[in-house]
């Protein structure tokens, strides 16, 4: 466990790994890489350069000049861009693109809070503290629905839904760096738990591994 502290907040959409992934950054003073934010910008972009998703070769040449600080379009977080990022995000060498970028903002020396699907099962393995955030389709639904309508977008729940299990069903089954949570990762799950609830219960988990990890930098230097 030597090494910077680094918190890996993994989970499915609309979990509400997002939110617990920025609270936790705050309470630590910790910068966040939202990962998922990088394929669907590598998805976004894709689209407007009239490239085919489904050629990962040709998606992979347009990932490797994406750093992290290109994250800024708004157009990156509707649903649209999370369909095309769940397209995307299969193919290896698009996987292998982008890998460079969130292994750089992991191994930041002051430790980091990393939100996506495979922080801490492929970036991350070595992080001291691992979470895995999860609830049931149709809170999800219901979440992702609610945000929707609050940008704007009127979609039916039943579409949001579908979206949601066959998101699920995509991430879950990709032959690179399928969604599943690291052996030692907290399971945390957000159905019947508010924001604050969740995170109170994040921040517990959080605490216990930090103080593991302390205790590992301590005798790391004897």
């Amino acid at each position: 466990m030597r090494g910077p502290f680094v918190i890996t907040v993994d989970g499915p959409a609309a979990s509400g790994k997002g939110t617990i992934a920025s609270r936790l950054a705050r309470e630590y003073d910790l910068p966040m890489l939202d990962s998922g934010l990088l394929y669907r910008a590598v998805g976004v972009l894709a689209t407007r350069a009239g490239l085919d998703l489904d050629d990962g070769e040709a998606v992979a040449r347009l990932a490797r000049g994406l750093k992290a600080e290109h994250l800024g379009d708004p157009e990156f977080r509707t649903r649209g861009a999370g369909e095309a990022a769940s397209r995307v995000a299969v193919h290896t060498p698009v996987r292998l693109a982008l890998r460079d970028v969130q292994l750089a903002f992991a191994r930041r020396p002051g430790g980091a809070v990393l939100d996506g699907r495979d922080q801490g099962t492929v970036i991350c393995p070595e992080a001291p503290a691992k979470l895995y955030v999860t609830a049931s389709p149709e809170v999800r639904a219901e979440r992702r629905w609610k945000q929707l309508k609050g940008q704007g977008e009127d979609v039916p729940y039943a579409e949001v839904l579908a979206d949601i299990v066959r998101r699920d069903e995509r991430d879950g089954g990709r032959a690179d760096s399928p969604m599943r949570p690291a052996p030692d990762a907290v399971l945390l799950d957000t159905s019947e738990l508010s924001i604050d609830g969740a995170f109170d219960a994040a921040r517990r988990i959080v605490e216990a591994a930090r103080a593991r990890w302390g205790r590992s930098q301590e005798d790391a230097s004897r």
